[in-house]
């Protein structure tokens, strides 16, 4: 953690409406944009993501990790799990994944066509090998970050990337996987 977040995660210990704002603005989008990956809904999302926060700030004494975003993506994991239970909207709470809908993709069919395509292939992946490539490839996370999230190995974490790559390589036709490709490296 860079010496400037680790300050202002003191600064919000202490009570200092400033740092939880400085942190709140830095995580936000990050955070939101997990969060609509999983439920597909643009108010669902923004409600999770204020409990997500409210419930960060009243805990946030007990954060001691080495990465604060690892911290609140645990929280916003929890925080989503929590809302399908209660909800009982889907049937399978690890289910709830990624890939906005149609609305939010441009106008171009081309490119429409495409993201359906990856959303079919990616459906049959695990909940985990889900949310390993949300964090990795939309979410631009380091492993050592997603590790901590969802409680594996660095290594395991790896591993499990390069496979579900893998089998999406194999499985995807290959304009499809160009474009997952093209959002991964691109």
């Amino acid at each position: 953690m860079d010496p400037i977040e680790k300050q202002t995660i003191i600064h919000a210990q202490k009570g200092e409406k400033d740092a939880s704002s400085t942190l709140y603005d830095k995580y936000l989008r990050k955070i939101y944009d997990f969060i609509y990956y999983k439920t597909h809904h643009t108010e669902t999302a923004e409600d999770i993501t204020s409990i997500v926060f409210m419930k960060a700030w009243k805990s946030i004494g007990t954060f001691k990790g080495e990465y604060f975003s690892a911290w609140l993506y645990c929280i916003a994991r929890n925080a989503v799990i929590d809302h399908y239970r209660t909800s009982r909207a889907h049937s399978n709470i690890d289910d709830a994944w990624d890939l906005s809908n149609n609305e939010d993709v441009s106008a171009d069919a081309d490119t429409k066509l495409k993201v359906q395509n990856i959303q079919e292939y990616i459906k049959k992946l695990s909940s985990t090998e889900r949310d390993i490539l949300i964090m990795r490839i939309w979410q631009d996370m380091p492993y050592k970050e997603i590790a901590e999230i969802i409680n594996k190995s660095e290594g395991n974490c790896k591993v499990i990337f390069g496979r579900t790559i893998k089998k999406l390589k194999e499985q995807m036709p290959s304009a499809a996987f160009m474009a997952l490709v093209l959002n991964l490296y691109g």
